[in-house]
């Protein structure tokens, strides 16, 4: 059941119709014809090495392996549609195991670490109280509601009303393809740094002679071994870490940065084990340099939009407590008192302490500063403080489940508030309550046009919109979205101002297309809807493709 449903999940990202192309996530309405950029730009537009598909010219320093995948299985005859499904389900299976293993591994606790992937994937907070507000509506009730869901419960497109810790599922996962690619890669280096210093562990006691049931039970057979044998495992543990997150510069840039500020924060507190944390760092900063060193040499991305003082994330003009609290619920109280809870002895124990306080790093620093030029992608540190924190929650719900009746209910109407809101989501999701046109019937068959008259290498001039049918050819773009460009560190205002030059035929319009190397422009109804068009000055251009209210005019002859 837990397989339809992620398959479903992942065939929502993209819908054909006769009608055209369809998303199923609102959230993905935007993200979605660039990722369709990438990877056509690879299958059909010979990017290599790659450049930007929306800003012909500048490397291309986003994160694209992920895409590149889905451009593999195109090139071996799959759909853009089930290259993309074919990924994304493999990948979110495999979140779910990591995320399953890593609370086992770290809790030793069956219920917590089922728990754990659930607290992740339906994260949310006190959103779902809007639901009340949305029946008094209504005259047909709560059901009425659940047929025809309004709006997301965890984050709303205005700002300035606070919800903005959007549910993983469709604000994360599904729109940011490398993100859903980089935290199953970056829970694995978690899982072999616990296991690493567990073993570490071990080692002592052997050399010591004092090995103990609990570190039996851990690392089975492997307390038998001698201190060299175990020292090996530690080598290999964090060689294999190494391996793993040196792969993540080009998958997801802030998942590589998030791993490697938390690894050498806790190369610090087990300098102890000093020569196999350098081993982590080493082998990861090998494998990363040379991603990093092309990614960023030449590049046309400044830096300094990426870095800046900003404190709150994006409370807007709301209470910094009160923002996270109603946008997270009652996770960072629970976190608070599984942190603080004892008994005969502490829920959480020191060792487990002193591996999760780095990871709270990643929630103080993106609440410090701008790690982005649009404040909101800060999220992408700020999921993993949720995703270190979710197997502490989880054990203190499963510890209260193992009590008696009244604890028992307790903990059952805790987890239902802390995933409600992310789990209405996620149902509006499932019963396709949404869908949202990306391209019309006459743009795709425009795009094919395109495909079949222009050389792969081609460039075109087009409307600076996030879903022109050019995204579907792999042709090269003068300029695509702005606010796509921008989130890349980008400056496109001078190109832009010229694109809107040569569309209203100005007096140096010839020459811009010259200087930018125009081989072809388009004309279409995206065109005339966000700037003056002057038809007479491109009649003088031959008209190679036409469908409907699509152009296509050759440039150079």
């Amino acid at each position: 059941m837990g397989l339809y449903l992620l398959s479903f999940l992942c065939g929502c990202k993209l819908l054909e119709k006769p009608e055209g192309l369809y998303t199923g996530v609102l959230n993905n309405y935007g993200d979605l014809p660039f990722h369709l950029s990438v990877i056509t730009r690879f299958v059909y537009g010979q990017n290599f090495p790659p450049e930007d598909p929306t800003f012909a010219g500048a490397r291309f320093t986003y994160p694209f392996l992920t895409d590149f995948i889905s451009a593999m299985f195109v090139r071996a005859g799959a759909s853009l549609r089930d290259s993309m499904f074919i990924e994304n389900w493999i990948v979110g299976v495999g979140l779910v195991g990591v995320l399953h293993r890593f609370g086992q591994q770290l809790l030793r606790n069956r219920t917590a670490a089922i728990l754990t992937p659930v607290l992740v994937i339906l994260n949310g907070g006190f959103g779902w109280a809007m639901l009340f507000s949305d029946v008094n509506k209504t005259e047909g009730g709560v059901f009425q509601i659940l047929k025809h869901i309004p709006h997301s419960y965890t984050i709303l497109p205005e700002v300035e009303q606070g919800w903005r810790w959007g549910n993983s599922v469709i604000s994360l996962l599904v729109p940011q393809r490398g993100f859903l690619l980089g935290i199953p890669l970056a829970v694995i280096v978690f899982t072999q740094w616990w296991a690493a210093m567990n073993t570490a562990k071990s080692k002592v006691q052997g050399a010591k002679g004092k090995e103990t049931r609990s570190t039996e039970r851990l690392q089975g057979p492997l307390t038998d071994a001698s201190p060299f044998a175990l020292g090996s495992l530690l080598s290999r543990r964090m060689l294999t870490a190494g391996v793993l997150a040196g792969l993540l510069p080009l998958i997801h840039a802030h998942s590589f940065i998030t791993v490697m500020g938390v690894g050498a924060c806790l190369a610090l507190i087990n300098w102890r084990q000093w020569r196999e944390w350098l081993t982590f760092l080493l082998v990861a900063s090998i494998i990363a340099g040379p991603q990093l060193l092309w990614s960023t040499h030449g590049s046309a991305v400044s830096t300094r939009s990426f870095i800046g003082w900003e404190f709150g994330w994006g409370h807007g003009n709301e209470n910094f407590f009160w923002f996270w609290l109603k946008n997270t619920g009652l996770f960072i109280p629970l976190l608070l008192i599984a942190l603080l809870w004892k008994r005969e002895d502490y829920l959480v124990s020191r060792k487990l302490m002193l591996f999760y306080l780095p990871f709270t790093l990643c929630f103080i620093i993106p609440n410090v500063l701008k790690l982005a030029p649009w404040i909101w992608d800060n999220i992408k540190v700020l999921y993993y403080w949720w995703i270190a924190s979710a197997p502490i929650v989880a054990l203190l719900l499963a510890r209260l489940w193992e009590d008696n009746a009244w604890k028992r209910a307790l903990a059952a109407i805790m987890f239902v508030v802390l995933t409600l809101a992310g789990g209405l989501d996620v149902f509006a999701l499932l019963t396709q309550q949404g869908e949202y046109q990306e391209f019309d019937r006459d743009g795709v068959t425009f795009a094919e046009m395109i495909k079949q008259r222009t050389p792969p290498r081609s460039t075109v001039l087009h409307a600076p919109i996030h879903n022109t049918p050019v995204f579907l050819t792999g042709r090269r773009s003068i300029i695509g979205y702005p606010g796509h460009i921008w989130t890349h560190g980008i400056d496109f205002g001078p190109r832009e101002s010229d694109v809107k030059k040569i569309y209203s035929g100005s007096l140096d319009a010839a020459d811009l297309l010259s200087k930018y190397g125009v081989d072809y422009v388009v004309i279409d109804p995206q065109e005339h809807s966000v700037m003056p068009v002057n038809d007479a000055f491109f009649s003088h251009y031959p008209e190679v493709a036409t469908i409907g209210a699509y152009h296509l005019y050759k440039i150079k002859p």
